[in-house]
């Protein structure tokens, strides 16, 4: 096993490699770059360029001059050397293949660098908004998998019955709905928007979360994420549901249930002494790509709807602005946690089932 693990481990190294190649230099050339957004603020006033320029007040009078004195001259109506001086501030004075090795080597040492227009290191940012994810997406995947291995079993135990029936038409209707339009729901009705306050709109604390004791933080926390975490589960049961029914149905009509029932075993010691086991292994290995599905996909429209300050938003808002840094010091982070989780997710399977060894495969 640690032969696959350390082969796996290296093959870490040249798909982060491929994956950050592609998507650095698609960005790169894509229209609407930091310096186009940098230009379009100056064009809208000085007060938009001293927040962008370094110096301060020495850069809105370098600005005026270079207004005063080309009178907008150039593509974009403004001083070339006025253009220069943001390309250099955003390191596009350098040739692009020069900004991909110097982006690798930061990279290496986990250096991403600086945010754009917040003034602050990518890896801070990161740092303070992966909690929140880890947060929803880890307590999301423990409901969905709570609810819906039991449901499942029910379901294979009451096959064809009405039971079935009805609970395969509610999972199929909470399938259909969309997690961003039951987030709005969820806030119109609950969350003050038409109906009832009961829930709040934004955060997940509230401003005097330090001041509150232990279960004040407990149940403060708990009243926060409530509504972003049913927004997010609801149709996370149907995949995972039927694949717990159609587990078992598999294993209940195998030679070796068979046998147990002619041995004399009631039903409920051949399902969860000999059928449980073998029926879950695809469904318990399968939690860490679970996670990560639902923490990388699932809670990007709920954390800007419910503004909370996750990776989701913060990607969000740094494709917008064509924060550069933060667009590829995130997908770094997400790269490195999926292929992770991945051989997590491989290792499970040999800890569940010994048989199984993906170390002897050629």
């Amino acid at each position: 096993m640690l032969n696959y693990i350390i082969r796996r481990l290296l093959l870490i190294i040249p798909t982060l490699l491929v994956i950050l190649t592609i998507n650095f230099f698609i960005v790169q050339i894509a229209p609407g770059g930091p310096v186009d957004q940098a230009l379009a603020m100056i064009e809208n006033g000085p007060q938009a360029g001293q927040a962008l320029l370094p110096g301060g007040d020495n850069a809105t009078a370098q600005l005026q001059a270079y207004k005063n004195e080309s009178k907008y001259r150039g593509s974009r109506g403004l001083d070339p050397q006025l253009v220069a001086m943001i390309e250099k501030q955003y390191g596009f004075d350098k040739p692009i293949f020069e900004r991909y090795l110097d982006t690798l080597k930061q990279f290496i040492l986990f250096d991403f660098g600086s945010s754009f227009f917040k003034s602050e290191s990518v890896l801070g940012l990161i740092a303070k908004c992966l909690p929140v994810s880890i947060s929803l997406g880890l307590w999301s995947t423990l409901i969905v998998y709570l609810i819906s291995i039991p449901l499942g079993i029910r379901k294979a135990v009451k096959d064809g019955s009405a039971f079935d029936f009805w609970s395969s038409t509610l999972i199929i209707i909470g399938y259909a709905i969309p997690a961003f339009l039951l987030a709005v729901l969820l806030i119109v009705l609950f969350a003050g928007g038409s109906y009832w306050d009961i829930f709040p709109l934004r955060g997940l604390i509230s401003n005097n979360f330090d001041q509150l004791d232990f279960w004040g933080k407990v149940k403060d926390y708990a009243w926060h994420i409530c509504l972003p975490t049913i927004a997010m589960i609801v149709s996370g049961f149907a995949s995972l549901t039927m694949l717990t029914k159609n587990s078992f149905l598999d294993e209940v009509r195998k030679q070796y249930v068979t046998t147990a029932r002619a041995k004399g075993l009631s039903e409920r010691q051949i399902l969860y002494k000999h059928v449980f086991r073998n029926a879950t292994l695809l469904i318990i290995s399968s939690f860490p790509a679970t996670f990560i599905g639902i923490l990388f996909t699932g809670s990007l429209l709920i954390e800007i709807i419910f503004s909370l300050n996750g990776i989701g938003l913060l990607g969000y808002e740094a494709i917008i602005q064509r924060d550069y840094p933060v667009i590829f010091g995130s997908l770094y982070i997400f790269t490195l946690i999926g292929l992770i989780t991945k051989l997590l997710s491989d290792l499970s399977y040999m800890l569940i089932d010994p048989r199984i060894d993906f170390e002897a495969r050629n």
